[in-house]
C-alpha cells in the first residue's frame, strides 16, 4: 500500500559533490542549498564531516552551515565517518547526522578502515552524543543488493545488520543500493521483510540508477508503504571505485513520479530543476535527470 506521503532527502549537497573533481565554490553550495529548501525540500544532506585530505570537496563543510540561511521548516543533517565527524557536525549545529555501514568487510574496511562489526559497536558513542546534544541519529547500510569487491550480497546479510542495530536502539535505517544492483523484486521483497521484522524501525531508502531501475526500484518500495527515499538534484553523483556507477535517482524525477501516481511531497519540481541547472551550468555538462531534460507531463501539455 503507498504513503500517504513522501519525504525526500536531498543528497546532492554530499553524495553528488563529493564525486565532483572540481572544486564547487562555497557560494554555489551555499545558494544550491537554500534554493532547494526554497522548493520545499524539508530534509538536506548538506554536507559530510569526513577528512578533507580524503575528500577534499569536503573542506568547507562547518562554513557551509554556518552560511546558509537556515529554514525553521528544513531538517539539515550530514554524513559523518565515526566520533570526531559526529561532533564536528554537532558542533556545526546539524539536526542530525547519519552513518554509513557496508554490507560487505571488503568495502567497510576500504571506506573507514573499520570491521562491520567494530562500525556496528562505534555506534554506542554516537548514540551516546546525539541524545546528549538532542538531535537525530541514522545508520545508511550500504551495498545492501551487492558490492563492487564482493559481488552480490545476501539479503540476509544487511537483514542481520539492521537486527543489530535496532537492538542498540536505533530507530532510523536507511537501506542503500550503492551501486545500483537492485532490482524491483528484490526491493519488495528486503523491504516488506524488514518492516515485518522491525515495525518500530523508520526505514528509508537511497537508490542509485546505475542501470536505469531507479525508479521502478523506488516505486516497488512505495508499494511497501516506504515513504522516505534519498535523492540527488539532476542525478548527481555515483560510486567512487564502480566503473559505469552513476548517482542517486534524480530529485526531480522522484517528485514528478509521486505527483503523478498521487503521492504528495510538499517539492515545487520547477524549484528542484532551478537547483540542478545550476549545478549543470557550472559542470558544464548535461545531469541525467529526465524531467530536467524533458519536463513534466503538466508542462507538455500545459495542465
Amino acid at each position: 500500500m503507498f504513503p500517504s506521503n513522501v519525504t525526500i532527502v536531498e543528497v546532492g549537497p554530499r553524495d553528488g559533490f563529493q564525486m565532483e573533481k572540481t572544486f564547487i565554490p562555497t557560494d554555489l553550495k551555499v545558494d544550491i542549498i537554500n534554493t532547494v529548501a526554497a522548493a520545499g525540500v524539508r530534509v538536506i544532506e548538506a554536507t559530510s564531516f569526513v577528512n578533507p585530505k580524503v575528500i577534499p570537496q569536503m573542506a568547507d563543510s562547518a562554513e557551509v552551515l554556518s552560511r546558509i540561511s537556515r529554514n525553521a521548516s528544513t531538517h539539515y543533517t550530514a554524513l559523518i565517518p565515526n566520533a570526531k565527524g559526529a561532533q564536528r557536525a554537532i558542533d556545526a549545529k546539524c539536526n542530525s547526522v547519519r552513518l554509513v555501514v557496508c554490507s560487505t568487510e571488503t568495502y567497510n574496511q576500504r571506506n573507514v578502515g573499520m570491521s562491520v562489526a567494530q562500525s556496528i559497536a562505534a555506534c554506542d558513542d554516537i548514540i551516546r552524543m546525539t541524545q546528549a546534544a538532542g538531535i537525530g541519529f541514522e545508520v545508511i547500510i550500504a551495498l545492501a543488493f551487492g558490492c563492487p569487491f564482493e559481488g552480490h550480497v545476501a539479503e540476509a546479510v544487511p537483514v542481520t545488520i539492521a537486527h543489530q542495530l535496532a537492538a542498540k536502539g536505533i530507530t532510523s535505517i536507511g537501506i542503500a543500493d550503492s551501486i545500483g544492483t537492485g532490482n524491483p523484486v528484490q526491493v519488495r521483497r528486503m523491504m516488506s521483510r524488514l518492516r515485518a521484522e522491525l515495525p518500530h524501525v523508520h526505514f528509508s531508502m537511497h537508490i542509485h540508477d546505475t542501470r536505469g531501475l531507479g525508479l521502478a526500484n523506488v516505486f516497488a518500495a512505495l508499494e511497501c508503504g516506504i515513504d522516505t527515499f534519498d535523492s540527488s538534484i539532476g542525478g548527481l553523483g555515483g560510486c567512487p571505485i564502480m566503473v559505469g556507477g552513476t548517482g542517486n535517482v534524480p530529485t526531480e524525477d522522484v517528485v514528478n513520479l509521486c505527483e503523478e501516481i498521487g503521492i504528495p511531497t510538499g517539492i515545487h519540481i520547477e524549484g528542484v530543476c532551478e537547483a540542478s541547472r545550476k549545478i549543470q551550468s557550472f559542470l558544464g555538462r548535461a545531469l541525467p535527470s529526465a524531467i530536467l531534460r524533458s519536463g513534466t507531463r503538466r508542462q507538455l501539455f500545459k495542465m
